[in-house]
């Protein structure tokens, strides 16, 4: 049995971080907002790409954000939150969801969750979580929910986030 050697650190990059992101650009996602409800009753809410799943049992998912967001303070004190998976047709409301300084849930259709996080209405998916953990990593923290209900709309095509442009699901 051999161990491998491992380096101290990671090397510096050698690209920018224009290149950076262009090159995550190249991986498509669907696109979520994460919402959830202050105990003031004030609403949150923010258009996220950095969704994944992490765990079937316990039923886990993960989403990141930008240390410097204006809404970090409320997720990371908030014990719940909800994460809405868009459809197709909900390219506008990830745009308002994704527009600082607007009141993002104007005109915006939802219904409370069990803990308040606002889920809303004609997203494809919903995933009701109790926020588990949180780490800080670079300039995002990631925070790790604990699914404690999910829902979705069989059928419905998702929205999807390519290199900078949204797309609707077309079956092959």
């Amino acid at each position: 049995m051999t161990s491998l050697s491992r380096a101290q650190s990671a090397l510096p990059p050698d690209f920018s971080a224009q290149e950076f992101r262009q090159a995550l650009g190249m991986f498509a996602t669907g696109v979520t907002i994460v919402t959830a409800r202050e105990p003031d009753g004030t609403l949150v809410g923010l258009t996220a790409n950095s969704f994944n799943s992490v765990s079937l049992t316990p039923p886990l998912v993960l989403w990141s954000l930008s240390q410097k967001a204006g809404s970090m303070a409320a997720f990371s004190r908030g014990a719940h939150y909800a994460i809405n998976i868009l459809a197709a047709d909900q390219q506008e409301l990830a745009m308002q969801f994704a527009t600082k300084d607007i009141d993002r849930y104007a005109g915006v259709q939802f219904v409370a969750g069990a803990h308040g996080a606002p889920l809303l209405e004609g997203a494809v998916a919903h995933f009701e979580c109790f926020n588990r953990s949180q780490y800080e990593e670079g300039d995002h923290v990631i925070f790790v929910g604990e699914v404690e209900r999910c829902s979705h709309r069989s059928g419905a095509s998702p929205l999807l986030f390519h290199g900078g442009k949204f797309y609707a699901e077309h079956p092959l």
